[in-house]
């Protein structure tokens, strides 16, 4: 049991509070004019999924937890779980769909990724940075339609919807933020 001072927090960081497992999605640390310093925090539940939004004084301590992550490789979806398998031991894990919702937009086959762990019991997965993913459907460019300025929306071939530049067509391999969905570039060929 490691306790560790609100100020130290990460992104990424994995914390025990209220009887529960928390994943830092963000956070700042705000020194108002008057009173103390505290920092504002964005929490995402590793059991339910849920985010929620937690203020901590800055003097504030909480407990670390150990999660394990282990390497494994997405297979597939047998329509109740993903199936991934360790590829050093070739053993097939199967973790629900309800566990896997805002991640399941960037799996594609034989991707790796990271199942996370804690005290044996799986919590659900970790993906890279990034991904490349084909541009399913898009509206055809028009020339000359800059005005609007900004994009149009892309679906990927696993069913995210992305705003892209007016330049991508059907077909394009794009490289997308796994963080909050956004278009970085084309993939590199």
């Amino acid at each position: 049991m490691t306790m560790i001072s609100v100020n130290e927090f990460k992104n990424g960081l994995t914390i025990k509070y209220n009887n529960d497992l928390w994943r830092i999605v963000e956070f700042q640390h705000v020194k108002p004019g008057k009173g103390s310093a505290f920092v504002r925090s964005k929490l995402k539940s590793l059991n339910t999924g849920a985010v929620q939004e937690y203020t901590f004084r800055s003097t504030a301590k909480v407990e670390t937890a150990e999660i394990e992550t282990k390497g494994m490789q997405y297979l597939y979806n047998d329509g109740s779980s993903y199936v991934f398998m360790d590829t050093t031991t070739y053993d097939q894990l199967a973790i629900p769909n309800d566990q896997i919702t805002d991640e399941a937009k960037y799996l594609k086959e034989n991707m790796d990724v990271s199942v996370i762990m804690h005290e044996g019991k799986t919590l659900g997965i970790q993906l890279p940075n990034t991904v490349e993913l084909t541009v399913a459907k898009t509206e055809p460019n028009i020339k000359g339609d800059t005005s609007s300025g900004g994009g149009k929306p892309a679906t990927m071939e696993t069913g995210l919807v992305v705003n892209v530049p007016f330049f991508i067509n059907e077909g394009d391999v794009l490289v997308i933020n796994t963080v909050d969905g956004s278009y970085v570039s084309r993939a590199n060929k």
